[in-house]
C-alpha cells in the first residue's frame, strides 16, 4: 500500500481504491461481498475528491456503521450520505437480511489519529458505563449474547445475530425477559442519541438487534474477554 493509498481488507483479501475512479462494494462490483439477495448490487463506494478519500452509501435502503479502530468515533451512514476517511483504520459494519458483515478500510496517510481511551468503566454497583450510558449486568449480558458470534470470530467477515428466542435460551431466560431487557437497552441508547434503536412503526426487533450489535462492536461496548460472562449467565444481577 502506498503512502496515500486506501485499501479495503475483507476476509484477508485486499482491494486498493484507485485515485482516479471509484471502488464499488456490494453484491456485485470491485469488491463482491456475498451473493446475499438482501444486499444491494452496489452498496458502498470509495472515491478520491477534493484532496480527500470518501466513503459513500450509494444504496437505497441499507445503512452502515463506521468506526475508528479504538471505538472513539462512530458514524451511521444512511443512503446518500458520505464521510471522509480521515483515520488510519476504520471498520465498517452493515446488515443485509439475516447476516451482518464487516470489513476494514486502511488509510495510508490519515489526517487524524485516535488517542488511547478507556471506553468501558465499571461502577461500584456492578453497572458498566459506556459514554453517558450505564448498563446493569443483565443488560451487558444481553449485548454479549447478541454479539457472541462476532466476538468469537477472528478477523473481518460475516456473522449471524441470534434470534430473540435463541439468545434467551443461551442465557437461560424466558423470551419475555429477554425482550423486556432488549427494550431497556435500546431505550437507554436512544435516549443518549444513538439512532436506529427506538421502537415504533417499521422498527422490527431484528432491525433493532442488528443496529445494537453494530453499535456495540463499533464502540467496543463488548470485548472478547466479556465472553466469560456467558459461562455463568445466571450470575448476573438484574
Amino acid at each position: 500500500m502506498t503512502d496515500s493509498a486506501v485499501t479495503v481488507d475483507f476476509c484477508g483479501e485486499f482491494h486498493e481504491a484507485p485515485k482516479e475512479g471509484v471502488l464499488t462494494i456490494g453484491r456485485e462490483g470491485d469488491l463482491e461481498i456475498d451473493d446475499n439477495p438482501f444486499l444491494h448490487r452496489h452498496f458502498l463506494q470509495i472515491s478520491h475528491e477534493g484532496g480527500w478519500w470518501w466513503l459513500t452509501n450509494i444504496g437505497t435502503t441499507l445503512t452502515a456503521t463506521v468506526a475508528d479502530k479504538k471505538g472513539l468515533f462512530q458514524a451511521w451512514l444512511s443512503p446518500g450520505a458520505r464521510i471522509p476517511l480521515a483515520f488510519e483504520k476504520v471498520t465498517v459494519w452493515f446488515t443485509a437480511g439475516p447476516t451482518t458483515y464487516d470489513f476494514d478500510i486502511l488509510v495510508g496517510n490519515p489526517s487524524f489519529t485516535s488517542v488511547d481511551h478507556e471506553v468501558l468503566l465499571p461502577t461500584k454497583s456492578g453497572e458498566t458505563t459506556v459514554g453517558r450510558v450505564a448498563f446493569t449486568p443483565d443488560q451487558k449480558l444481553l449485548v454479549v449474547a447478541l454479539c457472541e458470534d462476532f466476538l468469537r470470530r477472528e478477523g473481518a467477515g460475516q456473522g449471524q445475530i441470534p434470534s430473540s428466542a435463541a439468545a434467551a435460551d443461551r442465557l437461560g431466560w424466558k423470551v419475555t425477559k429477554f425482550n423486556r431487557k432488549l427494550d431497556n437497552v435500546c431505550q437507554k441508547l436512544a435516549d443518549a442519541g444513538i439512532r436506529g434503536l427506538h421502537g415504533g412503526p417499521g422498527k422490527l426487533a431484528s432491525n433493532r438487534k442488528a443496529r445494537l450489535v453494530e453499535h456495540a462492536l463499533s464502540t467496543r461496548m463488548v470485548l472478547e474477554e466479556d465472553l466469560l460472562l456467558l459461562e455463568d449467565p445466571t450470575g448476573a444481577e438484574s
